[in-house]
């Protein structure tokens, strides 16, 4: 099943054509890696798929609708979320609070949405850091609280935006770990990455 389809999308800055005439299709399940340098128009893609930018040609279609020129919460609503290069976490709000936003973007209870917001930390190994502030968190736990914050809002497809990328060896290993257990709650991933041992023993198709 094609649960993202992505048709002749072209987008230019001016006289910069950042992406041209770029097809592809993300199937249910698999995970699909996407490289290449930096300037080659990777994050664009993700903006452009997410709704922050539109396309000047083609047309983005998710689970057969065609999304091109939504809003990016009208895109979270339907199931297709994605994580930030530079993270965007909520700083002066704590670890736990920054999840329950993304939680309350389809629960309504306060106690439901702290309930789901404490067993993703748990799954994104922050659960200890609960109550402390974003803005006091490294680069590794950072880039799992943006993990977090997606993760709360229940996707079927996951844009990820170089969130090993930064991170210590082992850091690196266990982002990896948790990627692949994604699998088991029938999350499909799109991801950009740099780190090779990532992204080779990440996906299916690169």
């Amino acid at each position: 099943m094609i649960l993202l389809a992505v048709r002749h999308l072209t987008k230019t800055f001016g006289g910069l054509v950042a992406i041209k005439n770029l097809s592809f299709e993300l199937k249910k399940g698999e995970i699909l890696g996407i490289i290449g340098p930096n300037g080659a128009g990777k994050t664009t893609l993700f903006n452009m798929i997410t709704g922050f930018y539109k396309p000047e040609r083609g047309e983005i279609h998710f689970k057969g609708e065609n999304v091109t020129g939504f809003r990016p919460h009208e895109i979270c609503r339907r199931g297709l979320a994605r994580t930030f290069q530079i993270t965007q976490p909520f700083a002066n709000l704590t670890v736990l609070e920054n999840v329950k936003i993304g939680a309350h973007s389809r629960i309504k209870s306060s106690r439901e949405a702290t309930e789901e917001a404490l067993s993703i930390l748990e799954r994104v190994g922050l659960y200890e850091k609960r109550n402390e502030l974003a803005a006091t968190l490294s680069i590794g736990h950072r880039k799992s609280l943006e993990l977090g914050k997606v993760l709360a809002t229940k996707p079927e497809v996951i844009l990820l935006d170089e969130v090993v990328a930064g991170l210590n060896s082992k850091e690196a290993n266990d982002m990896i770990a948790r990627l692949k257990m994604l699998r088991e709650d029938h999350i499909t991933i799109l991801i950009i990455e740099h780190v090779m041992k990532a992204i080779m023993s990440l996906s299916d198709r690169i």
